[in-house]
């Protein structure tokens, strides 16, 4: 049967509005899926953005499966939340800047990262969760005991680290040469074969390396820059999901948890 074409784009306008707001409430479902309260930008996960590898905080074991520090302290964010945890590996950059999380690309961030008023503009942190020492690597049987001893030489940093910007507050005064590496990977490597004369990189990083290089390096320095690590979430967003956070680390601290998740991937804890 024809209808009158009047009456077929009335027909038309109302079919057309309808499937919008459908489409729009499917958008607003889809974006801000709620667990315990807390906003989620999936459904039954607890999205962490990190940068792979930087063990012993977080990197893939044999299998293929992303574990660590930092993992293992987000899992028990997860199961409080009772979501499952799902780990995307993207450049730091994007955790550091804040615009992963403001894409949605994650719920929060776990990346041995430390916190600092710069990232604090564009980040907000949970409590502190690992305090951080800066530390030089060498190859075993090399001199060099400070950043003096390396006046004129390679020095390898990871590109927007605090061991990065450290090492550049020191540069002319030490008449250091600053060789950037996208990750931890390619720095480890640049000592390795000789690219750069040292690498400075968190304390605990190198220490998980020696574990697995034994004999080959050395730390031949340390720096107590008074760093701590925090987790971020988007900023002035997810009030909750930081509360959360802080909730389980204050929990894992008290029950010893903490501690049994630290000698397990860093080794016996110092004493406060």
């Amino acid at each position: 049967m024809r209808f009158p074409s009047a009456v077929r784009q009335a027909g038309l306008v109302v079919a057309v509005a309808a499937l919008a707001l459908t489409a729009g409430c499917a958008k607003k479902d889809d974006s801000e899926v709620q667990a315990s309260g807390v906003k989620l930008v999936a459904a039954g996960k607890l999205t962490v953005c990190t940068h792979l590898p930087y063990p012993p905080f977080q990197s893939k074991d044999a299998s293929g499966k992303v574990t660590g520090f930092d993992v293992e302290i987000m899992d028990l964010v997860a199961k409080e939340l009772s979501v499952e945890q799902t780990i995307v590996d993207t450049p730091f950059e994007g955790i550091k800047s804040g615009q992963d999380l403001n894409t949605g690309k994650c719920d929060a961030a776990a990346a041995g990262m430390t916190i600092t008023e710069e990232r604090r503009k564009v980040l907000d942190f949970s409590d502190p969760y690992f305090d951080a020492t800066q530390a030089m690597l060498v190859k075993t049987g090399k001199t060099y005991k400070s950043l003096d001893d390396l006046r004129g030489k390679k020095l390898g940093v990871q590109a927007a680290t605090t061991g990065r910007d450290y090492a550049k507050k020191l540069e002319a005064e030490k008449g250091l040469k600053l060789v950037e590496f996208e990750d931890l990977a390619a720095l480890q490597q640049a000592v390795a074969n000789g690219q750069v004369e040292a690498a400075i990189n968190d304390l605990p990083v190198w220490t998980e390396y020696l574990k697995k290089n034994p004999g080959g390096f050395e730390v031949a320095a340390e720096f107590d820059t008074g760093e701590k690590y925090g987790f971020p979430v988007k900023k002035d967003a997810n009030p909750e999901l930081l509360k959360k956070i802080n909730e389980v680390l204050a929990k894992a601290k008290a029950d010893g948890t903490y501690n049994t998740i630290y000698e397990k991937w860093i080794g016996k804890r110092p004493s406060a």
